[in-house]
């Protein structure tokens, strides 16, 4: 369920910062926060499996289907501080293709939770394998964590890349094709 962020915890926060949350600028600051993260987790209400839903369509088409650039925004679970970057989505259909902007809805469904960028790309991969029993599926994330780049070690330049490569992805020719693509 997509959080239920009681105000007054909000409020409590900004006092223990030393905070009036009166002041002018404040006074409505607890329900923004409130309103912000339950849309930044709304995907916690969301099934995946739905969101591709019945967008398959039978097709005797067997090359590799890219949707690369695919925009994203989720928070750290570690920090509550966000984390951005680009998804790009390939699968290789056995007999089913599926509506291609359901590929982007399933990595906002998963980016719009509490997440760690290696789980997501692990979650993407794993539910395309489920729901379209493909040939192979290959995901790619590169993002920036703002919990780097603002606090901690402040590294502003760092960015992060993970992968999951399932069935014939793992073969050294479909993923250099892949990767071949995606740059």
């Amino acid at each position: 369920m997509a959080a239920k962020v009681r105000r007054e915890l909000i409020r409590d926060v900004l006092l223990d910062l030393g905070e009036d949350p009166e002041r002018e600028g404040l006074r409505r600051t607890p329900d923004r926060v409130s309103r912000a993260l339950e849309f930044l987790t709304k995907g916690y209400d969301e099934d995946p499996a739905q969101v591709i839903g019945d967008a398959l369509f039978t097709e005797e088409y067997s090359e590799m289907i890219i949707v690369r650039d695919i925009d994203f925004f989720s928070l750290c679970e570690h920090h509550l501080m966000p984390f951005h970057g680009k998804a790009h989505v390939a699968y290789v259909p056995d007999r089913h293709i599926v509506g291609i902007s359901k590929l982007a809805r399933l990595v906002e469904c998963y980016a719009r939770r509490l997440q760690v960028q290696e789980r997501m790309t692990s979650q993407i991969a794993q539910t395309l394998l489920e729901v379209l029993s493909p040939a192979g599926v290959g995901v790619v994330i590169r993002a920036e964590h703002l919990c780097m780049r603002m606090r901690g070690v402040e590294k502003p330049n760092s960015s992060v890349v993970t992968s999951a490569l399932l069935g014939c992805f793992q073969q050294r020719d479909t993923r250099q094709e892949f990767m071949n693509l995606i740059r």
